[in-house]
């Protein structure tokens, strides 16, 4: 099993211009937004519980629960698993997300072993957990674990800039995305890096309505 990893932004260059050989439109893309940051953080239990707090919030509401919970320090499998729910609705959870956080607890996941697994096997083992979907699982692949072939098929985002892309009359459903971009792989981290950066323009340019 080949794990291929985006190491750094002279290796992202690298897939991008590969990307390009494999789907020249992105050429004029790459062109007017450059090359995007690869904004990698460090992963672990904390980066995925901060993603499950900050699911349907707004960032200023995400950011002032998660620092409530640092304050805290509730932000540990052993701190939380000491607090009882009372502590937890305090700092600002709501009582789905206090489950979705012992769930993660629960679970016991070995982040450092992420690492070893296949794309396909990181997505079963984070989204066994209650309140982890795809898509969170797949910003943990990209932006945690730098896997080089992710693309974020049900991202609002990723979708209305591949339908201007790829000139399609309307949005694409995700297994439509999926199906019209296997030719980009291996490189569809780089693809969706991109498309985040061209949504912005694309979004200004067309008001698109999303």
């Amino acid at each position: 099993m080949t794990i291929r990893i985006i190491k750094d932004q002279a290796d992202l260059e690298k897939h991008i211009k590969s990307l390009i050989d494999l789907e020249p439109r992105f050429a004029p893309v790459y062109k007017q937004v450059g090359l995007p940051s690869l904004r990698r953080n460090a992963g672990g239990f904390e980066q995925l519980l901060r993603a499950i707090v900050g699911q349907q919030l707004s960032v200023a509401a995400a950011a002032s629960i998660w620092q409530r919970l640092v304050d805290a320090r509730l932000t540990t499998p052993h701190a939380i698993t000491q607090a009882n729910d009372d502590m937890l609705r305090a700092q600002g959870l709501s009582r789905q997300k206090i489950r979705y956080t012992r769930s993660l607890v629960e679970h016991d996941i070995d982040f450092s072993a992420l690492e070893q697994l296949s794309d396909n096997q990181v997505l079963t083992t984070l989204t066994a957990v209650v309140g982890v979907g795809r898509w969170t699982a797949e910003m943990y692949l990209l932006f945690s674990l730098g896997r080089a072939d992710i693309l974020a098929v049900d991202d609002l985002a990723i979708k209305v800039a591949a339908m201007n892309l790829l000139d399609l009359e309307e949005r694409p459903t995700p297994k439509q995305l999926q199906t019209r971009t296997q030719q980009w792989s291996p490189h569809r981290s780089a693809a969706s890096l991109l498309l985040w950066s061209h949504y912005g323009l694309v979004r200004n340019k067309t008001a698109i309505p999303v």
